[in-house]
């Protein structure tokens, strides 16, 4: 008999939890941030889903949030028309940038010296953090709103989806488009993984990987249910997947096979990553929560613990857990 899956449930917001993102390993452990519509996006230790604090100052849904490597600094994309930057440390406001509608996207350089945001107004923007006050680059050319932009290349390219039912590459240094893919249905999600350069992406049941270089297919997979968000896993053995029947799925990336399916969630679950160092992943849902998902099942990591039945004296017995169900963290 296959142990049963443990998620540790994290509450704290009240609305829908529509974007989530894990930081760097740093000597303090790694980190998860929230975006979600009630407008506080919150800071956890992503290994226990421990509150650390909220950042507070938007007045408006917040759709995107991202934490840079060493987890120093935190952006967020909002519905008041505002991307702001965070001290992920202290909590305070470090900068508001304004934009004229809504922004939907940010992602640091490695280095943290730049920040790019997207949204409503179609536009691409790059923040020069080093020098806020500059006016940012802009870059045009989606005809409507960027769901999601991210770095990739070292930092030289550029990655965006958007509603246009494109995902476009773009040169940094010229500013110019350099390929483009064309969907039938709008992307929902896109995940860039460095090792690799690999780009993972979901439209309607579908879950499709490519290299993010030249945007050539490397494989498609068809879920049951439309999926709103994937994940691969850091050593690529596997992916994860949420949607609109409020369930988990794994599958093995190499044969495709779906492993695993869990119903934790008690809405749609609107993005799941795995952590930076592959032991779990995170999902967030409509019903307002995050549940963090254990990769290996009974492996004792972060607030979950396997008891053998040897341990227990017991002879012939599943292994048993000595956390409850339902943790909430």
């Amino acid at each position: 008999m296959a142990m049963r899956q443990t998620p540790l449930t994290c509450s704290g917001h009240t609305r829908p939890v529509v974007d989530l993102a894990f930081s760097g390993i740093t000597p303090y452990g790694y980190f998860l941030i929230s975006a979600c519509k009630d407008g506080k996006p919150m800071m956890r230790h992503g290994d226990t889903g421990d509150w650390i604090g909220t950042f507070l100052g938007h007045k408006g849904a917040v759709w995107g949030a991202t934490l840079n490597t060493d987890a120093t600094k935190a952006a967020t994309a909002a519905a008041d028309f505002t991307a702001k930057v965070w001290d992920a440390v202290s909590g305070d406001e470090v900068l508001t940038l304004a934009h004229k509608h809504i922004v939907k996207t940010v992602n640091f350089t490695k280095d943290s010296t730049c920040l790019l945001t997207g949204g409503n107004d179609k536009l691409l923007r790059l923040y020069d953090l080093i020098n806020p006050e500059a006016a940012p680059q802009e870059i045009a050319g989606h005809t409507s709103a960027i769901k999601k932009a991210l770095w990739c290349n070292n930092d030289k390219q550029i990655l965006s989806a958007a509603d246009d039912k494109t995902i476009r590459l773009w040169d940094r240094s010229s500013m110019e488009e350099v390929k483009q893919l064309k969907f039938d249905t709008a992307v929902s999600s896109m995940e860039y993984l460095a090792d690799g350069e690999i780009l993972v992406i979901t439209y309607g049941k579908t879950i499709g990987f490519y290299n993010a270089l030249s945007l050539d297919l490397i494989k498609t997979v068809d879920a049951p249910a439309p999926i709103n968000s994937a994940s691969l896993h850091p050593d690529k053995e596997f992916f994860v997947a949420g949607g609109e029947d409020f369930k988990l799925y794994k599958f093995d990336y190499g044969t495709k096979e779906e492993l695993e399916s869990y119903k934790g969630h008690f809405g749609p679950v609107h993005c799941v990553r795995f952590s930076p160092d592959g032991e779990l992943y995170a999902s967030g849902s409509e019903d307002g929560t995050l549940r963090l998902w254990q990769t290996a099942v009974g492996k004792t990591y972060g607030l979950w613990k396997c008891v053998l039945p040897e341990e227990l004296g017991l002879e012939n017995s599943e292994p048993l857990y000595t956390t409850p169900p339902e943790i909430k963290a």
